[in-house]
């Protein structure tokens, strides 16, 4: 799957949980299937002060 994620930290971590909630069950799936780095995902959302929760399955 490729696709065009936005740039703006914000709006990533709207995209990125909307996916979480509604196609995968965890983090790892989910930048598996669209081809991302964890580490740069993390890093890019961190710039908000958002971490991974792994019980919640999203950004908090």
């Amino acid at each position: 799957m490729s696709v065009q994620l936005p740039e703006d930290p914000v709006m990533l971590l709207s995209v990125i949980n909307t996916k979480l909630r509604d196609y995968y069950t965890d983090l790892a799936g989910l930048c598996e299937d669209m081809r991302l780095s964890r580490d740069e995902l993390c890093a890019k959302l961190e710039q908000i002060d958002y971490k991974y929760d792994k019980e919640r399955n999203q950004f908090v």
